[in-house]
């Protein structure tokens, strides 16, 4: 009994720190990964993203993982995207037409997160 509200105390407090420093914003998709500003034609796997030029930051953000979870939709096409799953990913590109915090999913981590048919759905995401 007393394990488990020890791993329950730790799953609230897990999930208190992630909203704490999650950064609400919205996140689409793309389908094309090579060749990518961070990495060339070297290939990263499909749970990758693109970064706005703000988080971009001329390639620091080259590498980096953010975690990233669905919070809701942006459109009435989809009112209710979100699959209630969080996704790892890769930096390892840039997203030059995306807006202060907007990532480009890969369409792999997108699906894993949201219904695809949304096209863009809002975020929170944190390191």
């Amino acid at each position: 009994m007393a394990i488990q509200r020890i791993i329950i105390a730790a799953l609230i407090a897990s999930s208190l720190i992630y909203m704490a420093t999650a950064i609400p914003g919205t996140a689409t998709f793309y389908t094309t990964y090579v060749p990518s500003a961070c990495y060339g034609f070297q290939d990263q796997g499909t749970m990758i993203a693109a970064a706005n030029p703000s988080l971009y930051n001329n390639g620091e953000a080259c590498g980096r993982r953010y975690r990233v979870k669905c919070t809701g939709a942006t459109n009435q096409g989809v009112p209710q995207p979100c699959t209630g799953n969080e996704v790892t990913v890769k930096i390892v590109d840039l997203c030059p037409g995306c807006g202060n915090d907007q990532l480009d999913l890969s369409q792999e981590a997108f699906s894993a997160i949201a219904n695809p048919d949304a096209g863009r759905i809002t975020i929170d995401y944190s390191l």
